[in-house]
């Protein structure tokens, strides 16, 4: 009855961890979650009056498909003076969540049997997204000796004649890269060899950084005209329940995904439209607060992290997760529970740290497990302290 289509999906890993930590909890367990890639704190004020004004001034009617025109200048804005690249209000769309607008790009761009590069760890709806579009996703894996950044040979090895697509996350999810200035302009220097290949960066936690300045490939010459810059208000606002993400694109693209949105969404909520809008357009100094306090609890979680036996752990450069090789605990066992993979780890860890945290896996990277410092100092603190305490109950 289901089409093949849905059938051959997976569910998102990060959303079933965090329903079975609910459920925990729901139970009356105490549960610490670090599955959920969300921001503990509450959207700023001036963004929620922004939107109350909004309902008020009757705000409640049908949005044109890529976004009312003052939110799109407002981003227009937002990238000339964070990104220092210029565009018009035609090249943006906004939709339900940069999740939407990552969608609506591979749908647009991909064809059966065309193939995406996908640099790994990779978030987990990027593989999903392409397998959706009935294309190929081309995995290059990198580790955690080179801070899990790939290299401009690694993309040049992965091109063939059926690329169309390259995508880009930094700050990364899962493990907090960036990729600064010179790598960046390494790849777009392959890329120049290969015009017909499109890039997606997805640029969703830019404001989360722990480095002097986030760099788009969209600046390197020749790059903006192919490159769609995904991007939203979900992590730099304590958005994420809004629904608010953009595309910046050249502009056929984004007539393409308008086409596509109005098709089966249409514009996005109108009220969390104009709170967006505020959110770009008003002081900013809530952003930089809430990443002075990603950046103490980032060097708090490698500290201790740092302290679990057999666990390899880098310092993450933007991003609210830290992704630790976990491998030396597969072939260990603890009375019923026996780890033969880095998912049997999580779950141990589940059941019996009660932590929930993400395997690896799910990122393409098995062996290693994700954990979302987008908590307070204490739960990190007691995370860290049962999640060591329970791993050292494990025998080889």
């Amino acid at each position: 009855m289901i089409s093949e289509r849905i059938q051959n999906l997976s569910p998102s890993a990060t959303l079933a961890m965090s329903q079975k930590s609910a459920e925990l909890k729901a139970a009356g367990i105490d549960v610490i979650n670090m599955s959920v890639g969300e921001p503990d704190f509450h959207t700023p004020r001036f963004i929620k009056e922004a939107a109350k004004k909004a309902i008020d001034d009757n705000f409640s009617t049908y949005s044109p498909v890529p976004g009312y025109l003052s939110l799109r200048k407002a981003i227009c804005e937002k990238l000339l003076r964070d990104n220092h690249l210029e565009y018009t209000p035609e090249q943006i769309v906004v939709g339900n969540g940069a999740k939407q607008e990552l969608c609506n790009t591979i749908l647009a761009l991909v064809n059966p049997g065309d193939e995406v590069i996908i640099p790994t760890p990779a978030w987990v709806s990027y593989v999903e997204m392409v397998k959706l579009a009935e294309g190929k996703s081309v995995l290059v894996p990198a580790g955690l000796d080179t801070d899990f950044k790939v290299t401009a040979a690694q993309i040049r090895d992965a091109i063939t004649d059926k690329t169309k697509l390259l995508l880009l996350n930094s700050p990364c999810n899962p493990t907090g890269s960036v990729y600064n200035k010179e790598e960046l302009e390494d790849i777009a220097a392959v890329l120049r060899d290969y015009p017909d290949i499109m890039v997606m960066s997805d640029e969703i936690y830019e404001h989360i950084n722990f480095v002097d300045e986030v760099y788009s490939i969209a600046r390197c010459p020749g790059m903006k005209e192919r490159t769609v810059i995904i991007n939203g208000v979900s992590k730099a606002y304590a958005m994420t329940g809004w629904r608010a993400g953009f595309m910046a694109a050249p502009l056929p693209v984004a007539k393409a995904c308008t086409k596509l949105q109005g098709q089966y969404t249409s514009g996005a909520s109108s009220i969390s439209q104009k709170a967006a809008e505020a959110a770009y357009l008003g002081p900013q100094d809530c952003v930089e607060e809430m990443r002075q306090a990603f950046e103490r609890r980032r060097d708090l979680i490698v500290e201790l992290a740092s302290q679990i036996p057999g666990w390899k752990v880098n310092k993450p450069q933007g991003a609210f997760y830290l992704f630790p090789d976990v491998s030396y605990y597969i072939g260990s066992s603890c009375g019923k529970y026996s780890i033969n993979s880095s998912a049997d780890y999580v779950m141990f860890l589940l059941a019996e740290a009660h932590v929930a945290c993400v395997d690896g896996d799910a990122f393409c990277a098995p062996g290693y497990m994700r954990l979302s410092y987008a908590t307070s100092d204490d739960n990190i603190k007691e995370a860290i302290r049962r999640i060591k305490d329970a791993s050292l109950k494990l025998k080889k």
